[in-house]
């Protein structure tokens, strides 16, 4: 960290910028794999690409990337409990949870926001995460309103105006 720069303090000031919540899937020869990652975002849109950034710890990362395709599903609001349990590592997963397989074979989770089929583009070192770059293939978004993580815990959105 930079002179006067504490990694915790860094979290809490960090916190206040509120993102969604995804959960990255892949099929792998053991059988589907995933873990909850809020560090998502956009990239391009010619080429359609985007970023996911899973900590360089997570177990669930290269059994995926050695497939060379994921899923990136963005959590509905509805969904807390299914990202504390894809947070945690190890264990079953994907016990009682409904999926279908995507164009490329990976799990789009029932129930998600959005999602976004990629191929692996390209993986940077990030620090204590990596940097993910995913060609985007195939996408599609049910609507209904995601789950936000903002200051640390769960928020829900509400429209601009609400309750006025």
């Amino acid at each position: 960290m930079s002179e006067g720069t504490d990694s915790s303090t860094m979290r809490q000031v960090l916190g206040h910028f509120p993102s969604g919540v995804t959960i990255v899937t892949g099929t792998t020869p053991d059988g589907p794999a995933g873990f909850t990652c809020q560090s998502f975002s956009s990239l391009s849109l010619d080429p359609p690409l985007v970023l996911v950034l899973p900590g360089r710890s997570s177990s669930s990362w290269p059994k995926i990337e050695a497939t060379g395709r994921f899923v990136v599903n963005v959590l509905s609001e509805e969904q807390e409990e299914l990202s504390t349990t894809f947070a945690v590592s190890g264990g079953d997963k994907f016990a009682g949870v409904e999926w279908s397989a995507s164009r490329l074979g990976s799990p789009i989770l029932g129930g998600a926001t959005a999602w976004i089929d990629c191929t692996l583009h390209a993986v940077h070192d990030g620090g204590d995460h990596l940097i993910v770059v995913g060609a985007v293939h195939d996408l599609g978004a049910p609507g209904s309103p995601p789950l936000v993580f903002h200051r640390g815990g769960y928020a829900r959105t509400s429209p601009v105006g609400a309750g006025e």
